[in-house]
């Protein structure tokens, strides 16, 4: 059993760290819905295990009543620490009084697919050729090709209603997890 993680907001004493993070990631400047984003300027919410080590990072953005989860990045896969992440950037949302929570995600990232929809985001819009624009007009060095040797094309934006549970029932109230991100 992996240990337990803890999350907190980023400190402005973070800053380097997370950079350097997102950066080792790829995470640093993201492009979506036909713009580029520095996740190094908005807020970040820390994953560490016990012994304080960073094992993963989220960065989100509100707007209006939406929180959008702009990148989320961590060390190791199926071991809690990216659904601990999720839920934290969540309760922020419901803290900020947000009804929604979306994020933008790639064709070829299967396994991102399949973890954000049993974690009760659904599927919102399909942007067909979305990622070839923004590699021929914002972002060059996006791949060519992705995770599986998919063709990176498409983008594919999931949201997730922050008054239901994952299972899609009202939400009775919220835990405090995050103090006030």
């Amino acid at each position: 059993m992996e240990p337990r993680v803890g999350v907190r907001p980023a400190s402005e004493s973070d800053r380097s760290v997370v950079d350097a993070f997102l950066e080792a990631n790829h995470a640093a400047v993201v492009a979506r819905r036909g713009e580029l984003v520095d996740a190094r300027r908005e807020q970040a919410l820390l994953a560490e295990d016990a012994d304080g080590t960073l094992v993963g990072v989220a960065t989100w953005v509100v707007s209006g009543d939406e929180i959008e989860l702009l990148t989320i990045n961590v060390d190791r896969q199926w071991s809690g620490i990216g659904s601990a992440l999720i839920d934290a950037v969540a309760e922020v949302g419901r803290k900020r009084r947000c009804r929604r929570l979306w994020l933008v995600t790639t064709n070829d990232n299967v396994d991102a697919l399949r973890f954000y929809q049993r974690r009760g985001l659904r599927l919102r819009a399909l942007r067909a050729g979305a990622v070839d624009d923004a590699r021929r007009t914002l972002k060059p060095a996006i791949p060519e090709r992705g995770l599986h040797d998919i063709p990176i094309r498409d983008e594919l934006e999931l949201a997730l209603d922050l008054e239901l549970d994952w299972a899609g029932r009202k939400s009775g109230g919220t835990q405090d997890a995050v103090g006030d991100a």
